[in-house]
C-alpha cells in the first residue's frame, strides 16, 4: 500500500514543495497519500495550490493530496511524519536575537546553540512532546518521525528520550560542505568519499578520500590557495587549529564557540560581508523576514512559474526522500543522520544525539561505527552536548534553574556574560516569550516581579556589531529578478 506522508508545518512553502518533488520522483512513491498540516490557513492553502499544480503537471493521477489545520486528523494512520515547525515564528525569533545582543551576545543565526538556540529549544520541545504523544496514539505503530527543524539535536533528543517515538533528524550541512570541499580540492562531488561525524552543525570531515588517497591533511593548504577561504575565516581558522573542517557556514560556526564573537572589534575580524552566512548579526532573521514579505506580495506570480518536473535528475540532496525510498523499497541509502549515539562515536556520550554516517534499507535506519573522533573536535562537541542535555531537561520539566545553567555553560554566552547578566537576560527572554513557554508559568511570574523592580544590570542599546537593514518586498522582487535573469553576453 502507498504510504501516508504527513507534513507538519507544511506552510514552509518552498521546502515542502521541494520535498514533495523529491518524494514523487520515486516511481514507487507516486501513489502516496500526502497530507499537509499547518496552523496558518493562508500559507496552508498556498502550498496546497502550488503542489497540486505540480502534481497535475506531472500527470500523477495516483497521488492523493489533502490539507488540514487539524493536526490529529492529519496524523491518523501516518507512515511518515515530516516536521519543519518553528514555534513562535519570526516574532519569537526576533527576540532570540534582539535581547541577547544587548548583553553582548551577538548571534548570526541563533537556532542551534547560544542564547537564541537554547530558547528556540524551550519553545519547540513542548510541541515535540505533544506531537510525539499524538504519533504514538494516532499513527501507524512503526511510524517514522523525520525532524527537519532546529535546534536539531535538542528536538531529536526530546523526541527519542522523552517522546518515545521512532525519530531521525535530517540536515543538509554535510552535503553542502562536501560540495565545497570537492571544489576546493578540484575534484567532482561524486568522486570524493567522506566520513563526517560529530553533532549537528558541529560535524567534522575526518576522512576525505579521492582516488584511494586520503586528502584530509592537504585541505588547509588547498583552502589557503582558494578564494573560497575569504568568506570562511572562522571555519578555516578552526581547520588550522584543530586539523579538521566543520560542516557549518562561517556565521553558524562562529556562534557555537567562545573565541570569535566576543566583542564588536573581534566580530568584524572574523565575519564576511559577501553573504549573511558570513556572520552578519541576525543575518538569518533578516533573510527570513525579507523573503516572507516578498512571498506575501509575489505569491500569485509563483503560480505562473513553470511547475516542478519530478525526475531523478531534479532530485535534491535532502536525505528525507531517500530514506522513505529505502524503507519502502529496500534499496540501500547511505547518508548522514541525526540519531542517538549508542556508541557510534565512542568518545561522545551514548545518550547524545550525534550526526554520523548511516544506512537505511528495508530493515530500518542505523548508524555506522565511527570510533573515536579526534580529541580536539570531540572536546568542542562535548562542550555543546552538555548545553543540549541541560536545555532539553529544562524544557521538559520547565526548570528555569537548569535553563540558566545551560546559558552559563554555553560557550558563546559564557564567553561574554557574567552570571548576573545571564540571570537577568534569561528573565527578559522568559517574559518576552511567555505565550510560547507554558511550562515556565511560575518562573515567568517571578521574572516579571524582578524586572518590574528595575534592571540591576545596565544593557547596551544596540542592534549588533554587523546588523543590516531589512529590505522591502519591492527590493526583494528586484533581487529575485536578477537571480532569474539570464547572463548577458
Amino acid at each position: 500500500m502507498a504510504p501516508r506522508l504527513v507534513f507538519i508545518g507544511a506552510g514552509s512553502i518552498g521546502f515542502t514543495q521541494k520535498l514533495v518533488g523529491d518524494l514523487l520522483a520515486v516511481p514507487e512513491l507516486q501513489s502516496s497519500r500526502l497530507v499537509f498540516m499547518d496552523i496558518d490557513p493562508v500559507n496552508l492553502e498556498r502550498v496546497e495550490r502550488l503542489v497540486r499544480r505540480d502534481i497535475e503537471a506531472n500527470g500523477l493521477d495516483g497521488a492523493i493530496l489533502s490539507a488540514t489545520t487539524d493536526r490529529r486528523e492529519a496524523l491518523k494512520d501516518a507512515d511518515y511524519v515530516f516536521s519543519t515547525v518553528r514555534i513562535g515564528g519570526l516574532e519569537a525569533f526576533e527576540s532570540d536575537i534582539d535581547i541577547p545582543v544587548t548583553y553582548g551576545v551577538d548571534q548570526c543565526v541563533g537556532d542551534t546553540l547560544s542564547a537564541g538556540g537554547i530558547m528556540y529549544g524551550q519553545r519547540n520541545i513542548p510541541f515535540i512532546l505533544e506531537l510525539s504523544r499524538e504519533i504514538r496514539e494516532l499513527a501507524k505503530p512503526d511510524c517514522l518521525f523525520l525532524n527537519y527543524a532546529n535546534p536539531m539535536a535538542m528536538n531529536v533528543w526530546a523526541a527519542h528520550h522523552f517522546g518515545g517515538v521512532r525519530v531521525v533528524g535530517l540536515c543538509h550541512g554535510v552535503q553542502h560542505g562536501h560540495q565545497q570541499i570537492a571544489k576546493v580540492l578540484g575534484c567532482e562531488y561524486e568522486d570524493l568519499h567522506i566520513v563526517c561525524a560529530g553533532i549537528n552543525h558541529q560535524t567534522w570531515y575526518i576522512k576525505l578520500v579521492h582516488n584511494g588517497e586520503d586528502h584530509t591533511g592537504r585541505l588547509l593548504e588547498a583552502f589557503e590557495r582558494s578564494p573560497m577561504a575569504d568568506g570562511e575565516q572562522v571555519r578555516v581558522d578552526m581547520l588550522r587549529r584543530f586539523g579538521y573542517y566543520s560542516t557549518e557556514s562561517n556565521g553558524h560556526l562562529s556562534e557555537y564557540l567562545p573565541w570569535y564573537r566576543k566583542n564588536d572589534d573581534r566580530i568584524h575580524q572574523w565575519i564576511a560581508d559577501s553573504s549573511w552566512t558570513g556572520g552578519e548579526t541576525g543575518g538569518y532573521l533578516r533573510v527570513c523576514q525579507e523573503w516572507r514579505h516578498y512571498f506575501d506580495q509575489e505569491y500569485e506570480s509563483w503560480l505562473n512559474r513553470k511547475p516542478l518536473v519530478y525526475s531523478a535528475k531534479n532530485r535534491s540532496l535532502e536525505h528525507g526522500s531517500f530514506i522513505v525510498e529505502a524503507l519502502q523499497t529496500g534499496r540501500s541509502y547511505r547518508g548522514h543522520f541525526n540519531l542517538v549515539n549508542g556508541g557510534c562515536i565512542s568518545n561522545l556520550p551514548e545518550d547524545a544525539v550525534v550526526e554520523a554516517p548511516g544506512l537505511a534499507d528495508a530493515t530500518g535506519i542505523r548508524l555506522l561505527d565511527v570510533g573515536e573522533l579526534p580529541l580536539g573536535p570531540a572536546a568542542v562537541c562535548n562542550a555543546s552536548v552538555s548545553v543540549q542535555r541541560l536545555s532539553v531537561k529544562a524544557a521538559v520539566d520547565g526548570d528555569d534553574q537548569l535553563l540558566r545553567q545551560a546559558m552559563m555553560m554555553d560557550p558563546h554566552v559564557g564567553a561574554v556574560c557574567t552570571p548576573p547578566e545571564i540571570w537577568q537576560m534569561v528573565d527578559e527572554m522568559l517574559v518576552a516569550q511567555e505565550k510560547w513557554l507554558p511550562q515556565y508559568g511560575p518562573a515567568i511570574e517571578k521574572a516579571k516581579k524582578r524586572l518590574s523592580a528595575g534592571r540591576e544590570i545596565p544593557t547596551k542599546e544596540t542592534k549588533g556589531a554587523a546588523r543590516k537593514r531589512v529590505r522591502g518586498a519591492d527590493e526583494m522582487a528586484e533581487v529575485a529578478a536578477q537571480r532569474n535573469r539570464p547572463d548577458e553576453g
